[in-house]
């Protein structure tokens, strides 16, 4: 039996056709399924790996410049150094500190990425289906960016403390020996709320992103393709730039979050004593002015690009090859 996958002439489908040999004339058949949303039939396991091997791929091959992003933002620490720009931060840190400090706390991330990621893109694909329902069963972007709000706040429950720990070991200085190390003492001198100090502010800035991104993805992954067939390269151009626009729009939220995942760390009192986004904005105003709500975007956005496209082409690749998978064996 040998198949092959094409484009099919109505959206949102691709067309495998299989031939079978017989001593007659071969007939084709042609099984036609929804590559944009997994099949019913497909397990909620199906749902969890293609998440999970999205998020650390995200999150892993980007590290060094997420480390550029929070010393920039970083407040009363030995970390805050002035760089004057993202590739002058990743000379300094490299040959100051070592090449491998780029990577302080990348399996914090690993760790946490898989599960949460997992978890997030699972609730996405089924709040996803419950809002196009509501909407008459036709998919758009408000619905894809409201279910991308919906799955952060599940996802973020699950990553907020690996977050913290990244966060603490991509500082100079702090002596952690490893996340294991850092996490104890975290837990030991502030206690477990230290690990959830910026859950809040992290919703209040991961439920605009997500959306944001989610919203921006739908839009331009339909404007650029609009047939809805399987496309790496539509899905590389819509995740990056979804990505690096939610990033530009959440970076004054995201300096918030920075202060208040750091606060341990830094010798500030008033930073330290920092416990709300409006704490933490009134902090980063006093002393750095407005400007101060934009240091790291252009790390975050040089970041994000690539992360959300890697990010989206390895979960539309997932649910692509789950989706032929699924039809082969329903055939």
């Amino acid at each position: 039996m040998s198949s092959a996958v094409t484009s099919s002439t109505t959206p949102k489908f691709a067309t495998m056709t299989t031939l079978t040999h017989s001593t007659e004339a071969s007939p084709v058949t042609d099984i036609e399924y929804d590559y944009e949303e997994l099949p019913e039939t497909s397990p909620l396991t199906m749902h969890l790996i293609a998440g999970a091997a999205a998020g650390i791929m995200e999150h892993s091959v980007m590290y060094p410049f997420d480390i550029v992003k929070t010393r920039m933002q970083v407040v009363g620490s030995p970390s805050s150094v002035v760089y004057s720009g993202v590739t002058n931060a990743l000379k300094v840190i490299s040959t100051t500190e070592g090449v491998r400090s780029l990577w302080r706390g990348v399996m914090s991330v690993i760790l946490g990425a898989g599960p949460a990621h997992a978890v997030y893109f699972a609730t996405y694909e089924q709040t996803k289906k419950v809002f196009t329902a509501a909407a008459g069963g036709n998919a758009n972007s408000l619905a894809a960016g409201a279910a991308g709000g919906v799955a952060t706040i599940v996802s973020d429950a699950l990553m907020n403390p690996f977050d913290v720990i990244k966060q603490r070991m991509q500082l100079a200085g702090t002596g952690y020996r490893n996340i294991i190390d850092c996490a104890s003492k975290v837990l030991r001198h502030e206690g477990l709320r230290a690990f959830y100090v910026s859950y809040p502010t992290t919703l209040m800035m991961n439920m605009p992103f997500q959306s944001i991104q989610f919203g921006c993805y739908d839009l331009f992954r339909r404007s650029l393709n609009p047939t809805g067939s399987y496309s790496p390269v539509t899905h590389v151009f819509a995740g990056g730039m979804a990505g690096a626009v939610a990033a530009a729009l959440t970076t004054p939220i995201d300096c918030c979050k920075t202060l208040l995942q750091t606060r341990g760390a830094s010798a500030d009192l008033e930073v330290r004593a920092a416990n709300s986004m409006a704490t933490a904005a009134r902090i980063i105003y006093k002393q750095q002015g407005l400007n101060g709500f934009t240091r790291g975007m252009k790390p975050r956005v040089i970041a994000n690009f690539p992360a959300t496209a890697i990010s989206w082409t390895t979960y539309e690749y997932f649910k692509w090859v789950i989706s032929r998978r699924d039809a082969k064996r329903h055939f």
